[in-house]
C-alpha cells in the first residue's frame, strides 16, 4: 500500500484535516459538553490512514510517544473534571486504537 502516490498525498491532507477536527470535536462535542471518544477516534483514524500510506514506523516517529503511554496518560487525566475527563477519554481512545493498529501495519 505504501507505494501508492495518491494514497501518500491524500494521507497528508487527511491527517492535516483530521487532527484539528478531532480537537474541535473534543472541545465542542456532539451536542455541547465534549466529545472525547469520537475526537480520539477521529485522531486515530487520521493517524491510521497515515500509517497505511507512509508506514507504521513513520507514524510512530510522528507521534513520538508509545501509543500505550498515550492511553495511560489519558487514564490519569480522566480522573479530573468533565473537561479533563473528555481529554483523558480522547487520549485513551487514540492511544489504544493506535496500539492495536500500528503493530498490524508494521513493515
Amino acid at each position: 500500500m505504501k507505494d501508492s502516490l495518491i494514497l501518500q498525498v491524500s494521507a497528508r491532507y487527511l491527517l492535516a484535516f483530521a487532527i484539528p477536527l478531532s480537537v474541535f470535536v473534543l472541545l465542542r462535542g456532539h451536542n455541547a459538553p465534549g466529545g472525547g471518544f469520537i475526537g480520539g477516534f477521529i485522531a486515530a483514524i487520521g493517524l491510521g490512514f497515515h500509517a497505511m500510506a507512509q508506514g507504521a514506523a513513520a507514524t510512530r516517529r510522528l507521534i513520538r510517544l508509545d501509543p500505550i503511554a498515550i492511553g495511560g496518560m489519558g487514564l490519569l487525566v480522566a480522573l479530573g473534571t468533565a473537561t479533563l475527563f473528555d481529554i483523558g477519554v480522547y487520549l485513551v481512545v487514540m492511544g489504544f486504537a493506535l496500539a492495536f493498529l500500528l503493530p498490524v501495519l508494521e513493515d
